[in-house]
């Protein structure tokens, strides 16, 4: 029976050749610096709305990847609130989505302060907030106490994919990765982003919700090496994208001697494809500061601001006048008047086809 790299008289020594991974951690640098670079162009409001899209969407991947699927508009919401960000009005928000939302803004917006086991607790509960992870009762904001497999198959014919650190070390193994993760060591932080996620997994000190603290840790270790609480790109999003990828990989090298190679290849590479697709986000950013640019004296009420906001983010389907009306809370007519107004502006315009209601899209500008 194979070993667990935790199991190794080794452990916790982790190394990986340098050669292997040094072209693809100097591309991933040179394309953080070309993001900022991009960025400083953008006024502050633009910043602003690109860094929400972002930390919206890492909260709803990091969610995604345990297949728990939060609601968009409740996820921004949050974010919004709590960074003091006007979208024109906040929604009513669950606890759970609210509880994912503090902890990845805990780990961006206070990425200078340590990390503690307090801190990491208050994480796990804010996860939890019922004490429940779906129907089953878990421990919440404390280590686990009992022993942890992750197995799938049905019941009497399951598969054990990992067997976790035991119970009775998990917090002295917590102690060393914490006085780790706090020391410098000299190591660039966007390499220890991807050992500290491999170590956290390995470890598993929670009931539940290892995968999400996890890459909060990660995210709180790339904030560190960007400088800066904002967040531009998405690995959540990412990992998401190359889901059986990274649990095929992460159960290759849990039997490795202390070598990580092909882990530390695998996450500056996914890194490396967040940043690229981010470029996609900021150009979303920069066509809405464009767009606001040129109506800047264009005389418009609040209801039409909204909506051309989100045509400009973030729509499902397609603009009809009853959307309007239920999204802006105003009678149909107004809807239909509030759209005429902006189709006589140039601004919208009623999409060819139809069908069974009308329906209208934004003008290339």
């Amino acid at each position: 029976m194979q070993k667990y790299i935790y199991e190794y008289a080794t452990w916790p020594q982790f190394y990986w050749k340098e050669r292997e991974i040094s072209a693809l951690f100097g591309e991933v640098r040179n394309l953080q610096g070309r993001l900022f670079a991009q960025l400083n162009m953008l006024g502050f409001t633009s910043k602003e709305q690109a860094s929400l899209a972002t930390m919206t969407l890492d909260v709803l991947k990091t969610s995604e990847i345990e297949g728990e699927h939060l609601a968009y508009e409740q996820v921004r919401s949050s974010i919004a609130k709590r960074l003091g960000i006007n979208i024109g009005g906040y929604l009513p928000v669950q606890r759970n989505v609210d509880g994912v939302v503090e902890m990845m803004l805990d780990a961006a917006q206070n990425y200078q302060n340590p990390l503690t086991h307090e801190r990491l607790f208050a994480w796990h509960a804010a996860l939890f907030p019922t004490g429940y992870s779906g129907m089953l009762k878990i421990d919440v904001g404390c280590y686990r106490t009992g022993e942890m497999q992750i197995v799938s198959g049905a019941l009497g014919k399951e598969r054990v994919h990992y067997m976790a650190v035991p119970a009775v070390n998990v917090k002295a193994e917590m102690d060393t990765f914490l006085a780790w993760l706090n020391a410098d060591q000299g190591l660039d932080p966007v390499i220890k982003s991807a050992l500290a996620n491999f170590w956290f997994i390995i470890i598993h000190p929670f009931d539940d919700g290892n995968g999400r603290i996890a890459r909060a840790i990660s995210d709180l270790l790339l904030a560190r090496a960007d400088n800066t609480p904002d967040r531009f790109y998405s690995m959540s999003s990412q990992i998401m994208i190359e889901r059986k990828h990274y649990y095929a990989m992460l159960q290759k090298v849990q039997h490795s001697k202390g070598d990580i190679t092909e882990w530390m290849h695998w996450f500056l590479m996914c890194l490396k494809n967040a940043l690229l697709s981010s470029q996609a986000s900021l150009e979303m950013v920069l066509k809405k500061h464009e767009f606001w640019k040129i109506h800047e004296y264009t005389e418009m009420n609040e209801r039409q601001r909204k909506m051309l906001n989100k045509l400009l983010e973030h729509f499902d389907g397609k603009l009809t006048s009853s959307k309007w009306a239920k999204i802006t809370k105003c009678s149909a007519d107004t809807a239909l008047r509030d759209i005429k107004d902006l189709m006589d502006k140039g601004i919208l315009r009623q999409e060819h086809g139809g069908g069974r209601s009308t329906n209208y899209e934004r003008v290339p500008f």
